[in-house]
């Protein structure tokens, strides 16, 4: 599998293919094969600022901002479109540059990506903009406008559909945008570029810089930005919090995730099982909302373990580019050594290694590590408590629905979660109790029309949904004289 064509001397900068301000370069390598496939340049603050410079002139003096919805909506939809003509060269890159099996994940992520573009373009259909009001004391229009220009800023998993988040709505609500890529997987953002040139995007509208973090906090601190919408850790949204605050610039922040699927003493195992499996190991265990905290009962937790260890398994780990693969590797080596650092904590903090640990024995190339389940966990362990980002499970035993619904609780973040019962309304009950801003009743979903985003240190705002194009918008009352009597 050859990396699809794509610039690479060269960021999209003001509707054109802008030179570099410096030599450096980033080198692209594949998670499994350790191959290089590819370069592109190293985004500066020096490119940064050019970027940023683009969109602000565009929002500011062109019509882009003031256009009807609806026009803006047919550049969104004309993107789906080439990205659809695209699609293969789309998953290619993803598969290469971020580790993700391409028939299995890729192929997959791609038709996240198209829906989310087109119901944006399809929301600008209908959606108002003006609302007229009666106050108290007189009548007032409430009227919604874009905030500016946004910086996004994504990371390296799942790429392209977490850009999908944020860059439909913000082009339908009418901002301009500076994408910045993460150097471990540029690829995506340099196609993307390309269709933005292919369908007539005016100049300006869509920026795309990938960089490391000194150009990332170069996009977050530039008086030229009005919003950042950041995806990736904690601890890094942490400090693009506290930088926004200090300029008062508007943010959103989708982050980390230690989410808990509870198995209810009434779930019937091999129904469960294989939701389980797919849900704790989705995106090869590189994902913020994977269920990596299983509560099972604690009469039913050995009965649970050899099953759901026979289900991981069966999965496929191995080459990406193998249509039967079901797990690729990390994104890096770095990564992978992250991960080893917390199979050892598990071990010394008393968990029990059921299955993994250990490095593909299989592939002499690449940043694999097997999956790993820990049974007989508890929720004060590192393992339980810290995102770890990588194929380690925890299996956790609770004693009755009330301590499970404690334990799912007991920790900072509040990402995602699902609840696994014969009994809906049981189930219903429980995610209301769950603090948690995703969660599933008999069922893992994120739906493109429905609110995403995070409890306590997961998050701060929503992507997706009308409360995702409406997160790049200002509120504006308009006030009016009193109607005569």
């Amino acid at each position: 599998m050859k990396c699809p064509a794509y610039r690479n001397d060269a960021f999209y900068i003001a509707g054109r293919w802008s030179a570099p301000a410096t030599k450096d370069t980033i080198t692209v390598r594949s998670p499994s094969s350790e191959a290089v496939i590819g370069t592109v340049p190293a985004g500066s603050p020096a490119d940064i600022d050019a970027a940023v410079s683009a969109a602000r002139d565009t929002f500011d003096n062109s019509s882009w901002a003031n256009l009807p919805m609806v026009e803006r909506a047919r550049y969104v939809a004309a993107m789906a479109d080439e990205i659809e003509r695209r699609a293969d060269d789309f998953a290619i890159a993803n598969t290469l540059e971020a580790g993700q099996p391409y028939e299995k994940g890729s192929k997959a992520q791609l038709g996240i990506v198209l829906m989310n573009f087109r119901y944006y373009a399809d929301m600008a259909q209908s959606y108002q903009i003006e609302e007229r009001r009666e106050g108290l004391v007189t009548p007032f229009i409430v009227r919604k406008e874009p905030v500016g220009v946004a910086g996004i800023i994504t990371p390296w998993n799942a790429p392209m559909v977490i850009a999908s988040f944020a860059i439909p709505p913000a082009l339908i609500a009418g901002c301009t945008v500076v994408l910045k890529t993460a150097p471990e997987s540029p690829i995506h953002g340099q196609l993307l570029g390309e269709v933005a040139e292919a369908v007539g995007l005016p100049a300006g509208v869509l920026n795309i810089v990938p960089a490391d973090r000194e150009a990332s906090e170069a996009l977050v601190v530039h008086p030229g930005v009005d919003k950042i919408a950041f995806t990736g850790s904690t601890a890094t949204g942490r400090k693009v919090a506290s930088l926004c605050g200090q300029h008062l610039k508007r943010f959103s922040l989708e982050l980390g995730g230690k989410s808990a699927a509870i198995v209810l003493d009434d779930a019937n195992l091999d129904e469960v099982m294989p939701w389980i499996v797919a849900t704790s190991t989705m995106n090869s265990c590189e994902a913020c909302v994977g269920q990596t905290r299983i509560l099972i009962p604690r009469s039913r937790h050995d009965e649970f373990v050899g099953k759901f260890a026979a289900g991981l398994g069966a999965l496929k780990m191995g080459d990406p580019t193998d249509p039967e693969t079901d797990m690729g590797p990390l994104i890096a080596e770095r990564q992978r050594s992250r991960v080893e650092g917390y199979i050892k904590a598990g071990r010394e903090e008393g968990a029990d290694l059921v299955m993994g640990g250990g490095r593909l024995g299989s592939m002499n190339t690449g940043w694999f590590v097997e999956p790993t389940l820990f049974a007989n966990v508890t929720n004060d362990m590192t393992i339980a408590q810290e995102e770890i980002f990588g194929p380690v499970l925890c299996v956790i035993p609770y004693d009755g629905e009330e301590e499970a619904v404690k334990i799912a609780n007991d920790s900072e973040y509040g990402l995602s979660g699902t609840v696994w019962t014969a009994d809906q309304e049981r189930g219903i009950a429980v995610a209301r109790r769950v603090r948690t801003g995703n969660y599933g009743v008999n069922v893992f979903n994120m739906d493109v029309a429905a609110p995403f985003g995070g409890f306590k240190t997961s998050g701060i705002g929503r992507q997706l949904g009308p409360n995702g194009l409406e997160g790049f918008m200002e509120v504006k009352s308009i006030h009016l004289p009193p109607v005569a009597a």
